[in-house]
Parts: structure tokens; C-alpha cells; sequence
């Protein structure tokens, strides 16, 4: 549950983040505007003291008579200089010149001498304009006319068709307030309700907001973190190796989690969040009986793999001596060197590099390595862009500096078996321009040939099943790389089953080892490649659309879709979209490996 919760928090958190700059900015920028223009004051003149009631006018009570309809209500006052009664009943509400109790009508030359008479400013009046409702006069629901006046702040004066009254001056200034006083109060319709169910829902979401924090914070923290490890119980950590034979004992203390035992001796499982349940990487298999799962082990970790025993690391407290199967511990201890011998750019944001490691990595199809980025910092201009691509990367706006200010470790995969490049690791790596580049991507495109590069591995269980089942693989972005490996060892051992790839990009120029897919196609008459171009037309072989979606048509025709074999490795969306589409066409989950980065 506290890893959903997270996610949960963090997104809301977002949201009302927004909202909380919009708050903020309006407030400051109301603040700054000048209140005499807001409130319509600079050019509206004060009303004079009326005149006294002349001797010479009907009384209210020969008016009332006058009358043939019912009222309700009698009040005088003044027109410009002309005496006036105002009646109203239940139905409506009249004017009556108080000499003769003649009905008097508001026109719109009436109307416009009477905002003129408001009006001290310089500017030249227009002809009045009948509205029937406006937003800069929302407090008065009736019927107004609209003068405008040509000066440089573009006021406005609203006269009522009813009683004659000078209701609003509005000016560009008050526009201007009222934009961000919309924003402020979040009643984007009539800009008057404090308690419209927007900023309810905001409120209501900080408040969830400071009380799913104070609960994240106390599941976050253990007890047992607060009191020194020499006050806790001894435990133990027994390595053992798949078939349960033991490999390896490691003393630890109660309350640590397995994570920060297995580093503390040395064995750093592989992590791209440093043990903050968000990866999924570190996941260990429990030997015997092993805990209950966590909302962070259900979130990250298959159903199969959870019902076999497997738990993270980094969530997995040593209450007891435990046995746990890591894979190979040597290749957690170890830490490897290699030094760069190819930089190649495949696309504007796809690059190629090869490592031939200093001594001899067994790695299968579909395994990663951990690359070890040092703490760094490096200006932009350090990246060697090659001139086709200079115009996308100017498109796609000013790079921040690059740099990473503590050691972290990312994940690649290897995108060539290494017997065909002569013992090397290949690497694919897609980098994304912004204000905040990541720290592992942007590390490795500063890489040049010599330099030397550290790792850790190979890891990971994303690999080709024995048998000779027809094979699917789907694929996008940096994704062709272990789906590459994958092909590569199939045709180049003689595999004879059917053998589809696709593979999902923007844009022709974002995809990679295009002609290499072509050539294989050619060559090996059971190996099907199909190119699908989100953002682009398709061209030549290429289809136009998402991945998932030409997966389903291409599969339409295909006589028993449960029986294939599905590899899939891509994007967060383009994997989550390719899973469901499998699962709605039969395709049990057995029949499906994927690598989902862990992000």
C-alpha cells in the first residue's frame, strides 16, 4: 500500500503544486496592480449632493394613484437633473419623471449622457451597446448598456436600463485583476464563488496531502534505525544458490533491511533508486518461509514471482536469520572495468557505445549490466553532436548543464551477444534533452573512446526460453537492445521457428538498426521485421500508428496467438498498453517476458 500511496502522493502533490504557483502568482500579481484602477475610481466622478426635493412635483401618493399597476415599493431620487420616482413590484421594477409620473425609459441616448456625466478622463465616448448579461457586470443581473470611452486604459461604463444608475467603470486594469482573480479563487465561470467545489476538492487535497505525508513518513522510518546496531540482535543472512546449497554467511542485525546488509558486506544488489522501493531491481528470493509481501513487493514484482518466494531487498527487514537466493553473489561483489572503444550516434537521441571489458564478461541475450556514474559535472558544449543532428537538438531547446552530484548507479542493456563483438559489451543508450537531463544517460554521452568505464554484473532474468515455439518480439525506444541480442543469437544459431519483430518509434530518424532488420529479414526467410512510425508517415515497409496497435491487426489472421512466445522491452506506456492488448487476446502471462527498465 505505501508504494501506491507514493506514487498517489507524489502526483497529487503535482497538482496541487500547480495550483499553489497559481495561487501564489495571482495573489502577487493583484497585489501589484494600482487599487484606484481596479476599483474604477481614476476617471469616475463623485456624485454631487442632490438638490433639494423641488415644491413643484406629484407627491408619492398621486404618483401611487396614477398608477394602474400595483406597487410595492416607492423611491425618489435624481436623473442627471431630472427629479424621478423608481417603482417596483413583484414583477418589475420602472422609472416615472416625478413632474407628471410619465414613464421614463433608459435609451441609449439617455444612457450615454448619463455615463458621460460619470466619466472624467480624456477619452471620446462610443455608442452605447444593449447587453444583456456581462461577466464585468456580474453583480447586476439585468439588462445594461455598455459605453465605451477610447483612452488608454479602454474604460468601460455600465449604465442599468432600469433604474438609470451608473453600475461599473472597468478599465484594462481591472481585466487584468479579474484574469487573476479567477485563477486566485479557481471559479473560472463566474468568478465570484469562494466555495466552488475546485477549490474545495483543492483543499480537501492539501489536507490529505499533510496527513498521507505524516503517515508516509512514519511507515518510511523504521524503529529500529534509531537505536545502534550494537543494541540490536544478531542475525544472520545465509547466501544460497539455487538449488539451496549455502554459498555464503553474513552476520547482520535485526531491524536492517536485507539491502543494507548484503552493501554493508560488500554485495551491492542492483538498484537505480538506492533502495527506495521504486525500481524493483533488487529482488531476492526467500528460501523457506518466506514474509508476507509488501504493497511495494505486489507494485513491482510479478504474481509468479511473488508466490516463488521472491521479495525486495530493500523492503525485506531482518527480523530473523534468513536464506535468500541473490543469483550469482561473485557477480554483486565484483566490480568490473572496460574501456570505450566505439561512440556511435544512431539517431539524434540514440547513441551507440561499445566497452571491451578488461577481462572477459560471460553474458547471455536479454542481461544487463549496472554502470557505476561517478559524481560529476560537465557543461553541454562537452558533447560531441555530429552536424545531421544539430538542428534536432537546437529544436529540442537549451540544455542544462550536465551533472550528478553523488554516485549512483543505471541499468543497460546488452544489445549485441558479446561472441559477436568479440567479447564486448554494446549499449544502447537514448538520451532525453531538458532542464533536467538524466544523470546515467547524460554520463554516458559525454563518454569518449579511452575513457574508462565501471560496472557491475551481468544481471537480470529477461531471457530466450529453450524450445522452438514461434516467437513475437515487440519493442521502442532504447528497448531494441536486448530484443536485438535476443535475434542475433537466434538466427546466428539456426533457429528455424517463425520469428517476428516489432519495433515502435516517433519518427524514421528515432529508429535504429533499421537496415541491419531489413538485411536479416531478407536473408533469413523465417524472420518477419515490421517498422511502426508514431509521428511520421510510414515509409517504404514502415506502418503508421503505436506498436500495440499494429501488433493486434498483424496478429488478426494468426491461427493460435495463445501458443506464441511474446518478448517485450520499451517505454513505461508503450509496454503497460502491449500487456493488457496480450491479456485480452488470451496470451497467458507465462507466455510473456518483459523488461520494463524498472521505472
Amino acid at each position: 500500500m505505501s508504494h501506491w500511496m507514493r506514487r498517489l502522493h507524489k502526483w497529487v502533490g503535482l497538482i496541487l503544486a500547480i495550483q499553489f504557483v497559481l495561487w501564489m502568482s495571482s495573489g502577487v500579481m493583484m497585489s501589484l496592480l494600482e487599487a484606484d484602477k481596479v476599483a474604477g475610481r481614476e476617471f469616475r466622478v463623485k456624485p454631487p449632493a442632490p438638490p433639494a426635493w423641488p415644491r413643484d412635483v406629484m407627491s408619492t401618493d398621486a404618483v401611487v394613484e396614477a398608477t394602474k399597476e400595483s406597487v410595492m415599493t416607492i423611491s425618489s431620487g435624481w436623473l442627471l437633473d431630472q427629479p424621478v420616482y423608481r417603482l417596483e413590484n413583484d414583477k418589475r421594477s420602472w422609472l416615472v419623471r416625478a413632474s407628471d409620473a410619465t414613464a421614463l425609459v433608459v435609451d441609449a441616448q439617455l444612457a450615454g449622457k448619463i455615463a458621460q456625466a460619470s466619466y472624467s478622463g480624456p477619452g471620446k465616448a462610443s455608442s452605447p451597446r444593449l447587453l444583456s448579461y456581462t461577466l464585468e457586470a456580474r453583480n447586476h443581473k439585468e439588462p445594461v448598456w455598455r459605453i465605451d470611452f477610447d483612452d488608454a486604459d479602454e474604460t468601460s461604463v455600465y449604465v442599468s436600463t432600469k433604474s438609470g444608475a451608473v453600475l461599473e467603470h472597468r478599465n484594462s486594469t481591472w481585466r487584468l485583476f479579474d484574469l487573476f482573480w479567477m485563477l486566485h479563487i479557481m471559479d473560472y465561470s463566474e468568478r465570484t464563488n469562494f466555495n466552488n467545489p475546485l477549490l474545495v476538492s483543492s483543499a480537501i487535497g492539501g489536507l490529505w496531502m499533510a496527513l498521507t505525508g505524516v503517515w508516509l513518513l512514519f511507515v518510511s522510518v523504521r524503529l529500529a534505525e534509531f537505536v545502534p546496531s550494537r543494541w540490536r540482535r544478531s542475525r544472520t543472512v545465509n547466501l544460497v544458490d539455487a538449488s539451496g546449497r549455502p554459498q555464503r554467511s553474513i552476520d547482520a542485525v535485526q531491524g536492517d533491511t536485507v539491502f543494507q546488509t548484503l552493501a554493508r558486506s560488500g554485495l551491492q544488489l542492483p538498484s537505480n533508486c538506492g533502495g527506495g522501493q521504486s525500481c524493483g531491481l533488487c529482488e531476492v528470493r526467500c528460501v523457506g518461509n518466506a514474509p508476507e509481501p509488501t504493497g511495494a513487493d505486489r507494485a513491482l514484482l510479478s504474481r509468479s514471482k511473488i508466490k516463488a518466494g521472491y521479495r525486495l531487498a530493500c523492503n525485506l527487514p531482518v527480523k530473523r536469520s534468513l536464506d535468500i537466493d541473490v543469483g550469482d553473489a561473485t557477480a554483486l561483489a565484483d566490480e568490473r572495468a572496460g574501456v570505450v572503444t566505439s561512440v556511435k550516434p544512431l539517431s539524434p537521441f540514440l547513441r551507440e557505445i561499445t566497452v571491451r571489458p578488461n577481462e572477459p564478461v560471460a553474458c547471455r541475450p536479454g542481461a544487463y549490466v549496472q554502470v557505476h556514474v561517478p559524481a560529476y559535472e560537465r557543461d553541454a558544449s562537452h558533447l560531441d553532436i555530429p552536424e545531421d543532428h544539430h538542428e534536432d537538438w537546437r529544436t529540442a531547446g537549451t540544455l542544462a548543464a550536465l551533472a550528478n552530484d553523488a554516485p549512483v548507479r543505471r541499468s543497460y542493456s546488452v544489445a549485441v551477444p558479446l561472441e559477436r563483438c568479440d567479447g564486448q559489451l554494446t549499449f544502447l543508450v537514448r538520451f532525453v534533452p531538458g532542464p533536467r537531463p538524466g544523470r546515467g544517460s547524460g554520463y554516458m554521452y559525454t563518454l569518449k573512446v579511452g575513457d574508462e568505464l565501471r560496472f557491475s554484473g551481468p544481471f537480470g532474468d529477461f531471457a530466450l526460453k529453450t524450445g522452438a515455439r514461434e516467437k513475437v518480439f515487440i519493442g521502442g525506444g532504447a528497448g531494441m537492445a536486448p530484443l536485438r541480442a535476443m535475434i542475433h543469437e537466434l538466427l546466428a544459431k539456426g533457429a528455424t521457428e517463425a520469428i517476428h519483430f516489432w519495433y515502435g518509434a516517433r519518427s524514421r530518424r528515432d529508429a535504429p538498426y533499421v537496415e541491419e532488420m531489413r538485411d536479416f529479414a531478407s536473408k533469413y526467410p523465417n524472420f518477419h521485421w515490421h517498422l511502426v512510425l508514431s509521428e511520421a508517415a510510414g515509409e517504404g515497409d514502415a506502418r503508421t500508428g503505436f506498436v500495440h496497435d499494429a501488433v493486434l491487426e498483424g496478429l488478426g489472421t494468426h491461427p493460435d496467438v495463445a501458443s506464441l512466445e511474446f518478448y517485450l522491452c520499451g517505454p513505461p506506456a508503450m509496454l503497460s498498453a502491449t500487456r493488457v492488448m496480450l491479456r485480452n487476446l488470451g496470451v497467458d502471462d507465462a507466455n510473456v517476458a518483459y523488461d520494463d527498465f524498472k521505472i
